[in-house]
């Protein structure tokens, strides 16, 4: 064979598998066995499709479940707070002024807090008209004070409000022993709950509803919002969940259930954790089927259609008018992709109806430029902000807990102590009370730059802790030393002389709370934490104006095991 002839045979067989033969004969791969094997596709389709909608649901459910156990988690996280704060109330004779003020009205779970003694009757209440309230023959009141710990009732009509409801009951810490209240409970509110499974709602053959132990219906998504409060239509359901859970010792499945005169349905279930109330997601397989019966009959129409262009397209389109473009584009991409910014798309290279789309891509390439530098900076700027209190100008408690655990671990390699000084001011409140929140926050401002200065000179960290307490971490130093700079600090603030006409001495002055400790494995920071809030309230109970080491004073309740 001559060079020519080969040349010739060369090229035909390259326009013969070139771009448009190749596109050919992938959609004559695609149809031929599809449309062959279109009758059992048709039905493997539709099993894919039922067990398709029951994961895509069960995982829905399994969010749903997280978000309901956040809703939880945060109610018990506001009742326990909520308990301290009550407590805390109880020194300066009101507890109830200093919870309602700490109550916080953005989270639209909760609709109220209360206190309750031990005959049940309400003694404090964020909620108008609830003092005096008699809630002793509830339930969950009585396992309360049994427990010790979170206790979720099951569907309740309110006996405030004669709205549907569940409570959490969470036994109250107070410093009086029980004599002002036993238990915090807080009501929360089922439509906002039920706003959380709305993801789960709307699609045809597919119901989702949060049921109580006794199969009443707690929280729906908006289409089925008429069942809220009333037990479930299917009276056989929730025995044979029961019977399912007993066989298995899950608390969460899923299983094929037929109701009376019904077809068959898919069940998925989960129990709520902390509580007796399942979530219920049920699939009717009839319905679901005729949608996608209909779906899958489309697609073939579609796919027809596709593979129909295809052919014209593989046809009628140049590989070189699009492939080579598409591919410098796509090397572009992958340049940007590497970091390098100051690629882009040159006129020369491509095609004239390719350079909307090149002027774009430059156009998105500069912009993802000068906003990924922006956001850089914002990132910067909003990570000193975030550990900073504007008030005191010192790091705020987001601050010191970062360098808290530096500081610990540090000293738990090195084998030296750690200090932590507790810093109050006294009768901060009376202050405000007197001079105003105004002068408040500037007598705040000048105890941190005190602190500060004092800080900066012992090698330590200040930080504001919340409130008007403050903190003082110091690495490497002794009991000694750390009580040496309490008493530094408590002469300094009395050199200010702020004036304070409602305190004893007519000045402001601090009380100290000192701990310290050797770490190791087998402690936490918040163990130091806990012992230099108990001295610092040993300095307190001691009168005041005063620097006190942890376990050298501190009455019984306020000390705490801080191993060496």
């Amino acid at each position: 064979m001559s060079r020519n002839s080969y040349n010739r045979h060369k090229m035909k067989l390259k326009r013969l598998f070139g771009i448009r033969g190749r596109l050919v004969l992938l959609a004559l791969i695609l149809v031929i066995p599809l449309m062959l094997e279109r009758a059992r596709s048709l039905e493997d389709a539709r099993a894919k499709q039922i067990a398709a909608t029951s994961r895509e649901y069960k995982t829905l459910a399994d969010h749903t479940v997280d978000a309901q156990r956040q809703v939880i988690s945060s109610v018990e996280a506001v009742l326990k707070s909520s308990s301290y704060v009550y407590a805390l109330g109880t020194e300066i004779s009101q507890p109830c002024m200093v919870m309602r003020a700490s109550f916080r009205v953005d989270l639209p779970w909760i609709r109220s807090l209360s206190v309750v003694d031990r005959a049940g009757h309400v003694q404090c209440s964020t909620l108008p008209g609830m003092t005096g309230l008699d809630l002793g023959d509830r339930q969950y009141l009585k396992k309360v004070q049994v427990s010790r710990a979170l206790v979720l009732s099951d569907y309740i009509f309110s006996r405030a409000t004669h709205q549907p409801t569940i409570m959490a009951a969470y036994p109250l810490k107070s410093s009086d022993n029980g004599r002002t209240g036993v238990a915090i409970i807080a009501a929360v509110d089922l439509r906002w709950m039920s706003s959380v499974m709305n993801e789960l709602g709307g699609r045809p053959g597919v119901t989702a509803l949060l049921i109580d132990s006794n199969g009443v219906v707690l929280a729906a998504p908006d289409d089925l919002a008429s069942t809220l409060g009333r037990p479930l239509p299917d009276k056989t359901l929730l025995p044979a969940i029961v019977a399912y859970e007993s066989g298995t010792g899950a608390q969460g499945g899923a299983f094929t259930h037929r109701p009376p005169g019904e077809g068959k349905r898919r069940m998925s279930f989960a129990q709520l954790p902390g509580s007796t109330a399942r979530l219920i997601v049920s699939i009717d397989e009839a319905k679901v089927s005729a949608g996608i019966n209909r779906e899958i009959r489309l697609a073939y129409i579609q796919l027809a259609f596709v593979c129909l262009m295809v052919l014209l397209g593989a046809l009628l389109v140049v590989e070189g008018l699009i492939m080579r473009p598409i591919q410098t584009l796509a090397g572009i991409a992958q340049k940007l992709g590497r970091g390098e910014r100051e690629a882009r798309a040159a006129r020369h290279e491509l095609p004239t109806e390719f350079m909307p789309l090149a002027r774009a891509f430059n156009t998105m390439a500069t912009q993802l430029t000068t906003r990924e530098s922006e956001l850089l900076a914002s990132n910067n700027r909003l990570s000193v902000i975030a550990t900073i209190d504007t008030v005191s100008g010192l790091a705020n408690r987001r601050g010191f807990q970062s360098r808290l655990d530096f500081e610990w671990h540090k000293a738990d390699q090195t084998a030296t102590e750690l200090a932590l000084l507790m810093v109050d001011v006294d009768h901060f409140k009376l202050y405000n009370d007197n001079y105003g929140h105004l002068e408040g926050d500037a007598c705040l401002a000048r105890l941190g730059e005190t602190l500060a200065d004092i800080a900066t000179r012992t090698s330590g960290f200040a930080a504001r802790y919340g409130g008007e307490e403050f903190c003082v971490l110091l690495p490497d130093t002794g009991t000694a030393h750390a009580m040496e700079i309490g008493e530094m600090i408590r002469d300094a603030v009395r050199d200010l002389a702020i004036p304070h006409r409602a305190a004893a001495s007519k000045n402001v002055t601090l009380s100290v709370g000192v701990a310290v400790t050797r770490p190791n494995p087998t402690m936490r920071p918040d163990d130091l934490i806990e012992a230099a809030d108990a001295a610092l309230y040993a300095a307190k109970h001691a009168g005041r104006d005063c620097v006190i080491q942890h376990g050298r004073h501190d009455p019984p309740e306020a000390r705490v095991s801080l191993a060496s």
